[in-house]
């Protein structure tokens, strides 16, 4: 069993957790997940590593209470525990060589949450670092502070303009180079058509590009093969072979027209949760 000994509400329906995990805390690096699941009945959930402490032997974890399990997982309390909780999986972030380089990290909506470790450690390894966060309105803005202290120029925008800074993550990253900045690298991570049009930007200035793909996964091994995407003309796994890929070679289109495969389950489960839980009396987020 896994503790919860941190629970905090970052936006609506976003929820930070900090799990008693000593081993993979151990371990943990930028760019790995976990693989959870809350109880015997429960369902598998990969969620990626948002932060860890290796002296308290914690590991962070940020989600959107979006289905029947991350809103299950958003419902319990600081104290209680999860069955399992393992990790670490998939490949480490590999940056040491950007060191004092130059990059720029996008995050889009809650992908800022895998985005954070990633421009923490470029930090730490003496890169200068741009971070460019976007979000539909400023409600939802997450980790702002935590990236002020690390970025050595950060840029938030809001669909709406609602916190004084209309546009998307791709206007702003334009309107850098535009500018005359020059990135040995990007990093880009969030909802898939992002990546993909972060990935057609930079490819136009050729500057190296890293995504971090997250289908749905089963196993986390490889067996299962439900996470597979396209790279370069070749099917990599990304629970094995990534989470991270050249955004170059990603087909993105595959990617997306996968991600649609499972919305009738999806629906159809969350809506079996909703409706547990108004018998129990329980009050759900339609989030």
């Amino acid at each position: 069993m896994f503790k919860i000994v941190k629970k905090r509400e970052m936006s609506p329906n976003v929820k930070l957790m900090e799990i008693e995990a000593p081993y993979i805390a151990r371990k943990a690096q930028p760019g790995q997940f976990i693989i959870f699941r809350i109880d015997e009945q429960g369902e598998r959930i990969p969620l990626t590593i948002a932060g860890y402490d290796r002296n308290k032997g914690t590991i962070t974890i940020i989600f959107q209470e979006v289905g029947k399990t991350t809103k299950k997982l958003g419902m319990m309390k600081q104290g209680e525990s999860i069955l399992d909780f393992v990790g670490p999986l998939g490949k480490a972030s590999e940056l040491d060589e950007y060191k004092n380089k130059k990059a720029v990290v996008i995050g889009g909506g809650l992908g800022t949450a895998i985005a954070y470790p990633q421009a923490k450690k470029l930090s730490e390894i003496g890169a200068c670092v741009h971070t460019i966060i976007g979000f539909r309105n400023k409600d939802l803005i997450i980790l702002e502070k935590e990236l002020s202290d690390i970025s050595d120029k950060l840029v938030v925008a809001t669909d709406d303009g609602s916190n004084g800074n209309k546009g998307f993550v791709t206007n702003k990253l334009k309107e850098l180079l535009d500018a005359g900045e020059k990135y040995d690298l990007c990093i880009a991570i969030g909802p898939l058509i992002m990546m993909k049009l972060v990935s057609e930007i930079t490819k136009g200035y050729g500057i190296k590009t890293i995504v971090s793909m997250n289908p749905v996964m089963v196993d986390g091994t490889g067996m299962c093969g439900g996470c597979r995407v396209t790279v370069g003309g070749e099917t990599k796994f990304a629970c094995v072979d990534g989470p991270d890929f050249d955004g170059h070679l990603v087909d993105f289109d595959e990617a997306i027209q996968r991600q649609q495969m499972y919305k009738k389950e999806e629906k159809t489960s969350d809506e079996l949760h909703r409706e547990k839980c108004r018998m129990l009396g329980m009050e759900v987020d339609n989030g």
